[in-house]
């Protein structure tokens, strides 16, 4: 389930936006002013961002300036009633991958989100291995060395790795984890999560006491986090 962050101050395009784009099977998160929209895409890293310029506190250029001055390249969906050429061109020089202008079709927001999702998957699928300190992970031959010796990782370990590893430097929530890697259908508990984290960190981390990669996000889940 691929994540959308909304970032909009207008009560009522907000609710449109959520509810029409959770129909169409998205995890969505809204922020409704720029300084919270802009900790919670860094914070949680979502797979593309629609986002107002107009808002409260920090407004949206400052959000994609600030965004790419930090190598964050999440897609930007600029929605604005700022229709002037000149905030177009601003906007996508800033790093935006797309402008809208307001008022538009939900029809034709969706089709543009996903356009840049298209973009992003298939740029997501030339990553066929990773490697982070001693670990070496080869997602085509679903094989994870540590310090060269291959680790002996059951089936739903390894992806429970691809995924925090495909969603790196996010937080995820138990549920999502649990509806990706377990599917929607299997009724288990964060518990089950738990007991495979920790069997992950038992092989990969070299003190799985104090993770290095595989981090608790108190009350909400887990992130995997690449330290530069």
């Amino acid at each position: 389930m691929e994540t959308i962050l909304i970032i909009e101050d207008d009560p009522s395009i907000l609710l449109g936006l959520e509810k029409n784009l959770r129909f169409e099977g998205y995890h969505v998160l809204i922020a409704k002013d720029g300084e919270e929209g802009l900790k919670m895409a860094i914070d949680f890293q979502p797979d593309v961002i629609v986002l107002d310029i107009m808002l409260p506190k920090i407004n949206g250029f400052e959000i994609c300036k600030t965004l790419r001055k930090n190598d964050i390249h999440i897609p930007i969906l600029i929605v604005s009633a700022k229709n002037q050429e000149m905030d177009k061109i601003l906007g996508l020089d800033l790093g935006a991958d797309d402008y809208i202008c307001k008022p538009f079709s939900i029809r034709e927001l969706l089709a543009r989100i996903n356009a840049v999702l298209r973009r992003k998957r298939r740029y997501d699928q030339t990553t066929e291995s990773i490697q982070f300190g001693s670990i070496s992970v080869n997602f085509s031959a679903r094989e994870v060395q540590k310090d060269g010796k291959t680790l002996e990782i059951s089936p739903k370990e390894f992806e429970l790795l691809k995924f925090l590893i495909q969603n790196k430097n996010k937080v995820l929530d138990r549920k999502l984890i649990l509806n990706k890697v377990w599917g929607y259908n299997y009724y288990g508990t964060a518990r089950t999560i738990d007991n495979f984290i920790t069997k992950l960190r038992q092989k990969i981390e070299n003190n799985p006491n104090q993770p290095k990669y595989i981090l608790t996000v108190r009350g909400v889940g887990y992130k995997f986090s690449l330290p530069d």
